[in-house]
């Protein structure tokens, strides 16, 4: 693929606002009552997510969802009038998915919270979309079972399966792709589908489920989500390991990959990163390029997974592990790595994160990391680095004023030649945040023009009135 030229780059989006018709408010109205709301803080509540865009006008009107009728009505109306309508969970996505660019409403299915179905023999549960993944584990842990997506938010089954999320435990138990069975999921017209089933397999017809699974709102919303759950492991462990440099680190995890150790966890914290951390949650951890892992199996598997790997991050100058054998120890430890991005804010008061990730072959990881560390470093970009770097993904987060034309121009310039390394390297502009506002201009570089026409061509088909999330993943035609 070739490497995407530069384009412009602008805190605000091509905005296209639609018109929302007073009648049609006036119908949303009759139909939810206070079910909906126009109210102002409400509405701005639903206009922003956590991404670095801060000037997007919020929807006109917020529905509060309850059932998938309610959806269905909600859509109906919005297919008669041409409205647009965004799917809401509880806006903790990164590359602007939420944001109305061309106006409508937002529609929220946090109060679409039931687990529904527990099949401990199968390990599967359907849910609701509101479900977040605390909420689900909370709900099944006296089954001996857990759902292991992590993506660090607590975010919403509905949201992880819109982006497609993956997070901590990827490199072990894959990401929403491999963890989500089957679907309940109103399209544009109002119309309700089931897509998969509770089997383990089926090559009946295509796979919708698949397809709609990180389409971020922009072909239906998801209503039930029925996903794989495994087994709590009997023992689990985690350590942390310091590194004179980054390529140590990484090549740590590359020998442990290739080697087949069934490692449940691995990320990667850069030393500097690992200063904000200690400064924001007042830990002492050495500031030190780190692997932070977590071992999962019997007591002797996990005994066997740390000694091999304890003996591969020898070989690469890594020090000796610190353990963390206590689930309060644990918690701590992820605690730190999951406030990244608050630690990184917390070090320049005021300050937004352009935040993005990418992920490569594991064998370009290192030559990846170093030359986007390179790069920030000689534009004197304040930043902070971490990654799941058991299957290649990292995350940058340019620390940026919001108010400043030349930071931000900055800061999406080295974000731009991070994508462009990343795809040039066989990889991806994404790993697991999705496209967003953010990477619509790389997905033509990376996947090709043919593939985003046949995107576009399903798009159509699905949402012929292009309410669903519009302005996203791709430009119009």
């Amino acid at each position: 693929m070739n490497a995407p030229e530069t384009p412009p780059v602008s805190d605000l989006p091509a905005l296209a606002l639609r018109e929302v018709p007073a009648d049609f408010l006036a119908a949303l109205a009759a139909r939810f009552g206070d079910q909906m709301s126009t109210g102002e803080s409400v509405r701005a509540q639903h206009g922003r997510d956590e991404s670095a865009y801060v000037h997007i006008p919020p929807p006109a009107a917020v529905v509060f969802a309850e059932s998938t009728q309610d959806v269905a009505d909600t859509l109906r109306l919005c297919n008669a009038y041409g409205v647009p309508v965004i799917a809401y969970g509880v806006g903790s996505s990164i590359e602007g998915q939420l944001l109305a660019v061309q106006g409508g409403i937002s529609l929220d299915v946090s109060r679409m919270n039931r687990v529904l179905h527990v099949n401990a023999e199968d390990l599967t549960v359907t849910v609701q979309p509101g479900v977040t993944r605390k909420q689900l584990n909370e709900a099944i842990k006296d089954t001996g079972l857990f759902f292991p997506i992590d993506p660090g938010a607590d975010a919403s089954i509905g949201g992880m399966s819109a982006t497609r999320a993956s997070g901590t435990n990827a490199v072990r138990y894959g990401t929403m792709r491999e963890n989500v069975l089957a679907l309940e999921v109103v399209l544009a017209n109002g119309e309700v589908m089931h897509t998969g089933t509770r089997a383990k397999k089926s090559s009946a017809g295509y796979d919708l489920t698949r397809l709609l699974v990180g389409s971020e709102g922009t072909l239906g919303v998801m209503t039930e989500v029925t996903v794989r759950l495994h087994p709590l492991p009997e023992a689990v462990s985690a350590a942390i390991c310091q590194f004179p440099t980054i390529r140590d680190a990484v090549q740590t995890v590359i020998t442990t990959i290739q080697m087949g150790v069934p490692i449940a966890r691995v990320e990667f914290i850069e030393a500097h990163t690992v200063e904000l951390i200690n400064a924001y949650a007042k830990t002492t951890l050495r500031p030190e390029h780190m692997l932070l892992m977590e071992f999962h199996g019997s007591p002797a598997g996990v005994k066997e997974q740390a000694e091999t790997v304890q003996a591969i991050a020898s070989e690469h100058h890594g020090n000796d592990f610190e353990w963390a054998d206590t689930p309060e120890g644990r918690t701590q430890l992820w605690s730190a790595r999951h406030n990244t991005l608050f630690a990184g804010l917390a070090s320049r008061p005021g300050a937004k994160a352009v935040t993005t990730d990418a992920c490569v072959p594991i064998s370009r990881l290192a030559d990846c990391l170093l030359e986007s560390v390179a790069d920030a470093e000689a534009h004197n970009q304040p930043y902070f680095l971490v990654g799941h770097v058991g299957d290649g993904n990292f995350h940058f987060g340019y620390l940026i004023d919001p108010d400043s034309a030349e930071e931000r121009e900055r800061a999406e310039a080295l974000n731009h030649r991070l994508v462009a390394r990343a795809i040039a390297m066989d990889g991806t502009c994404t790993g697991e945040h999705g496209i967003g506002l953010h990477k619509m201009g790389f997905l033509v570089n990376e996947a090709g023009l043919p593939a985003v026409d046949a995107m576009r061509a399903i798009k159509r088909a699905l949402d012929p009135n292009g309410i669903l999330n519009p302005g996203k993943v791709f430009a119009a035609d």
